[in-house]
C-alpha cells in the first residue's frame, strides 16, 4: 500500500471513530462498508487517543515526494483533520472559548454580531411582507400560517418535493453538467432534529428527509429544495463524486467530517441555492402557477425571496444565542433572544436550545450566516454561475474562496 492510501485509510478510520465516539451524525459516510462496520465492532476508542492520532496524521499529511497530494487536496484535508482534533479535544475535556472552538473547527472567525445587523433584516422583513399592523414578528408568523400546508394535505408532500426537484434539477443543468440518470426522492420522517435533510446516496440517487412533526411552509418549498437538493447539498455530493472520486481518485469525498471549513461552504452555497435558479420572482411565480393555487393559497403582496433573504441573516441570531449560553446566561433569557431577534416562535425555541447545548454541535449553527456571508460577493456579477459550478465541483475551501476574492480585488 502506498503511503498515500495508507495515510488516507487512518484518516477514514479516524473520522469514523470520532463520529461513534459522538453517537454519529457529525460524519457523511459512503466508504467502504466494511470499514464502518469494523469501526462499530471494536471497542470504543478513548478520546484523547483519537485526538492524537488526528496530531499525528496531521504532523505526516504527504505532500512532498512523487507528487503525491496537491495542494488544493492536501488544504482541504489538513482543514477536516483540524476540525476533527478539536471535537475529540472537546470530548476528552478540552473547553475552549466560542470563538477560538469555532475557529479550530470551521477554519473562520466569529464574533459576536451588533443587534444593527438584525434590526436591518427587520426592516426588510417589514418591507416584504404583506401590508398590515402590529409588530414585526406577528406579521411573519401570520404569513407563516397563511402558506402554510394543511394537516389533510400532509400526504402530498413527497409529491410536491419531487415536483420541485425536478424543477430546480432542469434549471441547475443551465450552468453545470448533470448525469442524465440521477434521480432524488422525498421521504417524510415522523421526527427530527432539522425540517429538511439532503442525503446523497451514492449510485446517482439523492432523498431529502422532510421532518413530518413540523409545519411545512409552501412558499418555503423551492428554498427548501434548491439547498437541500440542487444546486445544493445533494447535487455538490453527486457532483463531487464525479469530478473529484471517479474522475481524480480522491476517495476522502466519501468521507466529509461535517464540523468542518467545508460544512462552512456547503451551507452558503445551501443558503445561495434558491437565487442560483430563481431570478428575482421567478420562484414565486413558479409557485403560484404550479403549487399555491391547489391549497388555496392566493397572492398577498409580499415578496418570497425577500423574505428568505432577511431571515438567512438571522441565522446570526443563532451565534450570538450561542456566545450567550457560553458566557452563562439564564435558559430563560437565551430563549428570549432568539424570539425576539430571531423571530422565532415558542415553539421553535426548544429545538434551538436542544442543539445549542450540545458542545459538539456549537461550531454548526455558525456555518449557515458566515458561510452566506462569505459567498455573497463571490457570487455576484457575471460569473456567478462559472464559480458556484466550481464550488460543486472542486476542492474549496473558505481559504481558497478569500484568496481568490482577494486575487480579484487586487
Amino acid at each position: 500500500m502506498s503511503v498515500e492510501r495508507e495515510w488516507l485509510r487512518d484518516y477514514m478510520f479516524l473520522a469514523l471513530r470520532v463520529d461513534r465516539l459522538l453517537g454519529g451524525g457529525v460524519l457523511d459516510y459512503r466508504g467502504p462498508a466494511g470499514w464502518k462496520e469494523r469501526v462499530a465492532a471494536e471497542e470504543p476508542v478513548p478520546a484523547a487517543r483519537l485526538a492524537g492520532e488526528a496530531d499525528r496524521l496531521l504532523a505526516v499529511v504527504p505532500t512532498n515526494g512523487d507528487g503525491m497530494l496537491d495542494p488544493e487536496r492536501a488544504d482541504a484535508l489538513t482543514g477536516q483533520l483540524r476540525a476533527i482534533r478539536a471535537v475529540a479535544r472537546r470530548a476528552g475535556g478540552e473547553d475552549l472559548p466560542v470563538a477560538e472552538y469555532v475557529r479550530a473547527c470551521l477554519g473562520i472567525e466569529v464574533r459576536r454580531l451588533p443587534e444593527e445587523v438584525f434590526e436591518e433584516a427587520h426592516e426588510a422583513l417589514d418591507a416584504a411582507l404583506p401590508r398590515g399592523g402590529g409588530p414585526v414578528a406577528d406579521r411573519l408568523h401570520a404569513w407563516r400560517r397563511a402558506h402554510r400546508l394543511p394537516d389533510d394535505g400532509r400526504d402530498r408532500l413527497p409529491g410536491l418535493v419531487e415536483r420541485a426537484a425536478r424543477e430546480t434539477r432542469d434549471r441547475t443543468r443551465a450552468f453545470v453538467g448533470l448525469p442524465a440518470d440521477d434521480t432524488v426522492d422525498c421521504q417524510v420522517v415522523p421526527r427530527a432534529h432539522f425540517l429538511a435533510a439532503g442525503a446523497y446516496l451514492g449510485d446517482r440517487r439523492g432523498t431529502i428527509f422532510v421532518n413530518g412533526g413540523l409545519p411545512f411552509n409552501l412558499a418555503d418549498l423551492l428554498t427548501v429544495v434548491a439547498h437541500e437538493g440542487y444546486p445544493g447539498h445533494i447535487a455538490e455530493a453527486l457532483l463531487k463524486e464525479i469530478h473529484l472520486v471517479e474522475g481524480r481518485g480522491w476517495e476522502e469525498q466519501r468521507t466529509r467530517f461535517l464540523l468542518s471549513p467545508q460544512f462552512v461552504l456547503s451551507e452558503g452555497m445551501g443558503l445561495h441555492a434558491h437565487a442560483m435558479v430563481f431570478a428575482g420572482d421567478e420562484g414565486q411565480r413558479w409557485l403560484h402557477a404550479h403549487v399555491l393555487p391547489e391549497f388555496g393559497v392566493a397572492p398577498d403582496g409580499s415578496d418570497f425571496a425577500a423574505v428568505h433573504d432577511a431571515r438567512d441573516v438571522l441565522w446570526g441570531v443563532w451565534g450570538n444565542a450561542v456566545f450567550l449560553s457560553d458566557e452563562g446566561r439564564p435558559e430563560e433569557e437565551v430563549a428570549a433572544y432568539l424570539m425576539r431577534w430571531g423571530l422565532l416562535e415558542e415553539h421553535e425555541v426548544a429545538t434551538v436550545l436542544g442543539l445549542l447545548a450540545s458542545p459538539f454541535l456549537r461550531p454548526y449553527v455558525f456555518g449557515y450566516y458566515h458561510g452566506r456571508l462569505l459567498l455573497q460577493d463571490w457570487l455576484s456579477g457575471p460569473e456567478r454561475n462559472d464559480r458556484y459550478r466550481r464550488l460543486l465541483t472542486e476542492p474549496f475551501t473558505p481559504r481558497r474562496v478569500r484568496a481568490e476574492l482577494a486575487s480579484a480585488g487586487s
